[in-house]
């Protein structure tokens, strides 16, 4: 305001006196000065230099002081006054621009202007001179002090205080003036309490005390400034200094209060120091909230709400319910705490942000035991009034708090907000478009909630959130998708639960919303546990069609089906991923590791070995046309899985072996031996010999076949098994090229050479069917008896070779006789079979010499032996047909082949216990036959 009420008739006396006076050249460089702060137009900022040339020029002024005349000191007097209301016009039009720089500047103004007219303080023929020069100093400290420049105001109301000491007050009859005390030290006060001086300010406080002069408004203003010195100590902190203080300050306000009452002589005086001592006393209660003083809490509550000492009316204010709450809850007694705040629902007067703050901290020290009361006192507060969804918001976050989930708490506060926020007037809360960002705040939440639930396993509590949390989904096309993800959450909840036809219903509406692969493989997932494995494979064509669709999905719906032990539509899932492969598109996975698996899975279902075999040969195909690096990998992950497949191959041909399934047999022993091909063959040559195991097994196999159906070989069956075993030949014969024994079973060496024999037989290679026989023969692993069954079967097989069979049992007999103890019934049965084949193929008297010759080698082999060693029956068989062979030269006149026939047969006999009789005869017959062919 400006200053013109200090200007007084006899000062406009002597402004007239002081114009017609000369002026010092200070002062008329001051003046202009003046001028030109007086004609700065609103729209222009003070210029800064103003106020430092105007301080200059004092300084210069002042050290003029004393002044010589009245006259001088008037018109400083009149300068001061023009400037401070050029200060107040000034500041007018500071505060439309909201300049922090033109409002300093303008104060420092009326700093210039207040230390001028201090000056002149003593100026003759102006009233209270003293005590307008420090109102000047207290109203340029009040700026300073709006303006945060608490130093400088520090400094003004210093500089009026000292001004003002000298002053009697005693003597002071103006109330305004005993005013301008009081207002001097509360504003030391207020700004020593910015500054952190806390003793500094309630000292001057407590002087004011003093300055009071039985004055209701002096009393209300001193009793204002301690109650707000304590709020401010309240606000500071929780820790029991502040604590106190504050206490102390309020105290104090409410002492001051008790006596203003006495000093009242209005009713609005009264009534105004009674709202005053009420709303002190509210204060005190939350110090004392705050010290957990609770039983003084509620004992300041009875008192407010009684009326207190006798006083009109008592005190409803919204805060008591929440102070006596939290008071009863802080003492324990939780009863007394409910029962204020459900008498809360019946205030109107209280605001939503205060009942909201009384349901959170009654949650928050009952906890779980509350959830109930917290929605029972949140729904009557909406069926009671309007309250907004930021409310609903609040104590939904608040009774679902911070829990995980999975523990029994928090599956009962989840109930309590599920409850709550699917009653319809709640739901209605978040409807509109003004309320979207609560709307996606307490979706935000209940979605939170089922998350820590899913985590923690606890499927039931978690669907019911996530079906809570889809009220809060606009049903429109920008939340489609956000829909959808509800119901696919959801599906997975009834997943865990296995409610697999609820499942299937809510992927159903997701797959509407948001046709997707997650959809899709979901639905599989929910075929595979009901166990329709047929829906479940047609699933997997559907996931392949989705547009996001990845051939990862293709692994994982693998893996599920295999947990569900779901074996073909684990194949299934493969085989379509193997597609993916030849088209040449980049695999999270190698193709070899998908065959393997295949194969793996196939091989635990008994009868699948037709599959694992088709598969086996389509990885096998893959290796041929890529290469065994690029199908198989490199290094020892690549030996590896080549030796894995080999070893399969070769278990799954002997099981099917030994099950008497000799195509699948043989297909997988072939197999075996390609993949050990693969193989950099170590320097033990293990996996050349199980090549050669292979093969050889593998014709074994087909031979078997052959004898199963009693179907001959085909051509071209014969010609691969000619193929298979020469590969197999090579190896063997390269193995002993290199200097070292075959470490191959001599049982696969004789099977190789019996199968080669019988092979080559077919193929009319009678030459190579006796190589590979005398092969054998001249090897280690030939033994007497494999032989033996050489010779055997090339005397009876239909590819019966009679030299090898010749050749067979004639090494078999030398190597029995050369033994140590030889086996005399084997050499008797060789002797036989080699007789009977030379009788069947003899063909000119060289065969006729050869058989003889056999006859008498069985004789020598006889002569020195026990009885009954030579098997008495293969003797007399002997014996007989060598007589009988006699028939014939004796029939056509060839006596002395005749003779030796008969000769070499009763030589026989007499060498095999129980002829006798046959070999008195023979002698008889020999004797008349010599005589016969003497006389002739």
């Amino acid at each position: 305001m400006r200053i013109a009420e200090i200007t007084t008739p006899d000062l406009r006396l002597h402004h007239r006196e002081t114009d017609s006076h000369t002026h010092h050249p200070l002062l008329s460089e001051i003046e202009l000065l003046i001028q030109q702060s007086e004609a700065i137009s609103k729209d222009q900022p003070l210029p800064q230099s103003l106020p430092i040339s105007l301080r200059q020029f004092l300084t210069r002024l002042s050290q003029l002081a004393p002044f010589p005349d009245n006259s001088f000191k008037l018109t400083i007097w009149k300068l001061s006054f023009r400037l401070w209301n050029a200060c107040v016009d000034l500041a007018n039009a500071a505060s439309l621009q909201s300049s922090l720089t033109s409002a300093e500047n303008i104060a420092n103004l009326r700093h210039v202007a207040a230390d001028m007219l201090f000056l002149a303080k003593d100026v003759t023929g102006v009233p209270s001179p003293t005590i307008k020069s420090s109102l000047f100093y207290y109203k340029t400290g009040l700026v300073y002090h709006s303006l945060k420049k608490f130093d400088l105001a520090s400094d003004c109301f210093e500089r009026a205080t000292e001004i003002v000491s000298k002053i009697d007050i005693a003597k002071i009859s103006d109330a305004g003036e005993k005013k301008l005390f009081l207002d001097l030290n509360l504003a030391r006060s207020r700004t020593a309490w910015e500054i952190s001086d806390r003793n500094l300010a309630v000292t001057l406080l407590n002087r004011a005390k003093n300055l009071l002069f039985g004055s209701p408004d002096h009393y209300k203003s001193l009793s204002n400034q301690f109650l707000a010195f304590g709020k401010s100590s309240l606000s500071r902190g929780d820790d029991d200094c502040s604590l106190n203080d504050a206490l102390r300050l309020m105290n104090e306000a409410l002492d001051l209060c008790e006596k203003g009452l006495g000093t009242a002589k209005t009713r609005e005086d009264t009534t105004e120091f009674t709202a005053m001592r009420i709303k002190t006393l509210r204060f005190i209660s939350a110090v004392h909230l705050q010290k957990g003083e609770f039983e003084n809490v509620i004992k300041c509550v009875k008192v407010l709400r009684n009326g207190g000492n006798g006083s009109d009316g008592a005190d409803q204010h919204a805060s008591l319910p929440v102070l006596a709450m939290k008071a009863w809850l802080g003492l324990g007694r939780h009863s007394e705490a409910e029962k204020e705040l459900r008498g809360m629902v019946g205030n109107n007067d209280i605001p939503e942000a205060v009942w909201v703050s009384a349901v959170e901290a009654y949650f928050e020290v009952v906890g779980t035991a509350g959830a109930e009361t917290a929605k029972g006192v949140f729904l009557g507060l909406l069926g009671r009034c309007h309250v907004s969804a930021k409310a609903a918001l609040r104590v939904a976050h608040r009774v679902l708090g911070e829990s995980r989930g999975g523990d029994n708490g928090s599956r009962i506060r989840a109930n309590v907000v599920a409850q709550l926020v699917s009653d319809e007037r709640v739901v209605a809360l978040f409807a509109s478009e003004a309320v979207t960002k609560e709307r996606k705040a307490i979706h935000s939440v209940l979605w939170n909630s089922a998350s820590d639930h899913f985590r923690a396993k606890d499927y039931e509590t978690s669907a019911e959130m996530f079906e809570k949390s889809m009220l809060y989904i606009p049903h429109d096309i920008e939340n489609r998708v956000f829909r959808a993800k509800g119901f696919r959450v959801l599906c997975l909840c009834y997943l865990g639960l296995s409610q697999l036809d609820r499942a299937l219903e809510y992927i159903e509406e997701a797959e509407k919303l948001e046709p997707n692969i997650a959809c899709s493989f979901l639905k599989f997932k929910i075929y595979l546990q009901k166990k329709e494995h047929s829906c479940a494979i047609g699933q997997i064509d559907a996931m392949t069609s989705c547009l996001d669709f990845s051939p990862d999905y293709l692994s994982l719906s693998a893996h599920e089906a295999i947990s569900c032990q779901a074996l073909p539509v684990a194949v299934a899932s493969l085989s379509k991923f193997l597609s993916f492969y030849i088209s040449g598109k980049k695999m999270p996975t190698t193709e070899v590791v998908v065959f393997r698996t295949l194969v793996t899975i196939l091989t635990q279902d008994i009868g699948s070995e037709t599959e694992a075999l088709n598969f086996m040969l389509q990885a096998q195909s893959r290796a041929s046309k890529l290469g065994t690096e690029c199908f198989f990998g490199l290094g020892e992950t690549g030996k590896r899985e080549q030796n894995w497949f080999a070893v399969t191959c070769w278990n799954l041909g002997s099981r099917c072996g030994k099950e008497k399934k000799y195509e699948l047999c043989g297909e997988f022993l072939r197999l075996a031996s390609e993949f050990y091909g693969y193989i950099d063959t170590d320097e033990s040559g293990e996996d050349k010999l199980m090549i050669c195991r292979s093969i050889i097994l593998s014709v074994t196999a087909m031979i078997a076949l052959e004898k199963q159906t009693k179907s001959a070989l085909t051509e071209t069956q014969v010609k691969l098994a000619a193929e298979l075993l020469v590969r197999a030949g090579k190896i063997m014969s390269s193995s002993l090229s290199d200097g070292k024994d075959c470490i191959m079973e001599p049982e696969l060496i004789f099977m190789y050479t019996l199968l080669a024999y019988d092979i080559h037989g077919r193929l009319n290679n009678s030459a190579f069917q006796l190589l590979v026989v005398k092969t054998f023969a001249g090897s280690k692993s030939c033994h007497y008896n494999y032989l033996l069954q050489l010779g055997i079967f090339a005397s009876q097989s239909p590819q019966s070779n009679p030299d090898v069979s010749t050749f067979a049992l004639n090494e078999c007999l030398s190597a029995l006789i050369a033994s140590a103890s030889p086996e005399y019934p084997t050499i008797a049965l060789i002797i036989r079979k080699l007789i009977s084949i030379a009788s069947v193929h003899k063909g000119d008297t060289d065969d006729e010499e050869a058989i003889l010759k056999m006859y008498k080698q069985a004789y020598r082999i006889m002569v020195g032996l026990k009885e009954g060693e030579y098997p008495t029956e293969e003797g007399k068989w002997l014996a007989m047909t060598a007589w009988n062979r006699a028939a014939l030269p004796v029939r056509l006149g060839q006596f002395e082949t005749a003779k030796k026939w008969l000769s070499i047969g009763l030589e026989i006999a007499d060498k095999v216990t129980g002829m006798d009789t046959y070999k008195a005869c023979m002698q008889d017959y020999l004797a008349g036959f010599q005589t016969k062919v003497s006389s002739a």
